[in-house]
């Protein structure tokens, strides 16, 4: 018998998502046999106790017996068990330096960590993540910004809303002006920032078009990889290359950001990747007002992405001579929506999305019955590097 333990989340600010709904524990004890659930007691869930125990899951204040604990965000480390197996979203495996410390603990404690982010099939592609529901937020809460910006149109908060169902009445009947978007990123982020833009009744257009034309309508444009960049002399993109050569490419935006009134951005980026733009490209030239940088990496593929906000407050402004953080909306400011947990303002679809690829494609590895996809996503074992991430050695020194 394996038992799994679904952990209260413990960072600040709180995450009320879980990585598998009531219906879905009770679906996995029905037909797994040899898998026991439990639920650790959590007020700030979005789903209660008592939704979980009427689905015939039991409750608890202690854990440490399980096999397994899964969370959301990362947990602290004081509330850490030693000697456990731990699936959660870490943020170590770009050596974020805000998470070593937390990694050093998993290591003293010897817990074997997988992490959600990565788990990816054969050719690299994310098998599990919220990033759809992050997409729709993001693309809510961007084009929110620009309506608070304009004053043309105003859209409520998506976290005020009940569910995605209820968010979506929202767009009936709304009237948007002939504003132009370009939306970057080809994976889940970029499918939830399209489903808004359709919802929205904002056409689609090709890149040539948005670039020469002038529209009366609200368009938008999706750039990818090889809309993005181009090798630096070769005058070409090749999907491996890019990755395996981030260095020798350099970024193809800046036509877009003379002719977009707004950004979504939702590419994938690491620090040896060109960004979209840099700080000296913002000039007299530069059309942008509002960017929702949904990937939120700061000082990242966005430079006046000047770090996180909440999510109640998700707005701020940057100064277009000096770049610092100001309030939204004024004159000289460009606004940016920059916010870590974007799934939370829908958590329980967020959640249900998510239990269903972890049942689908995760669990059967889990329980050793399938491929070497969580072998393969396992950063620490029982406190040690694993082969697949030796690159994280001077990371991991104490």
């Amino acid at each position: 018998m394996i038992k799994i333990g679904l952990i209260k989340e413990g960072k600040v600010p709180s995450d009320s998502r879980v990585a598998l709904i009531p219906a879905q524990c009770k679906w996995i004890m029905q037909h797994f046999k040899d898998i026991n659930i439990v639920v650790e007691s959590s007020n700030t869930r979005c789903f209660s106790d008592e939704e979980y125990k009427r689905a015939g899951i039991a409750v608890v204040n202690d854990i440490s017996d399980c096999d397994i604990l899964m969370g959301i965000k990362e947990v602290p480390k004081d509330a850490l068990v030693p000697n456990k197996t731990y699936l959660f979203f870490s943020h170590t495996r770009k050596k974020q330096p805000y998470n070593q410390a937390l990694f050093h603990t998993m290591m003293d404690k010897k817990i074997t960590l997988i992490d959600y982010e990565c788990l990816e099939h054969e050719d690299g592609q994310r098998v599990i993540g919220f990033g759809f529901f992050a997409g729709v937020v993001g693309a809510h809460n961007g084009m929110m910004c620009y309506g608070n910006r304009t004053g043309l149109y105003k859209l409520g908060r998506v976290y005020e809303e009940k569910d995605y169902r209820s968010l979506i009445h929202q767009y009936f009947g709304l009237k948007l002006p002939n504003v132009k978007i370009v939306v970057t990123g080809s994976g889940r982020v970029a499918h939830g920032i399209l489903e808004v833009m359709n919802l929205m009744g904002i056409t689609e257009v090709e890149p040539d078009e948005y670039l020469e034309k002038k529209f009366t309508y609200p368009v938008y444009v999706q750039l990818k990889g090889p809309d993005l960049f181009t090798h630096k002399h070769l005058k070409t993109y090749q999907r491996e290359h890019f990755h395996a050569n981030p260095s020798d490419y350099r970024s193809r935006f800046l036509p877009y950001a003379h002719c977009s009134d707004i950004l979504m951005n939702g590419i994938f980026w690491t620090e040896d990747m060109p960004r979209l733009f840099e700080l000296s490209d913002i000039d007299e030239h530069f059309a942008i007002q509002t960017i929702s940088d949904i990937t939120d990496d700061a000082h990242g593929s966005i430079p006046i992405n000047l770090g996180d906000q909440t999510i109640e407050d998700p707005v701020y402004g940057v100064d277009r001579k000096n770049f610092t953080k100001t309030a939204p909306y004024l004159p000289g400011s460009i606004d940016v929506i920059a916010v870590g947990n974007l799934p939370n303002e829908l958590p329980c679809d967020a959640s249900r999305y998510f239990g269903e690829q972890l049942i689908k494609h995760v669990l059967p590895d889990l329980l050793g019955s399938g491929n070497d996809m969580v072998e393969r996503a396992t950063i620490l074992k029982q406190g040690q590097l694993t082969n697949h991430f030796n690159y994280l050695a001077d990371y991991a020194a104490h």
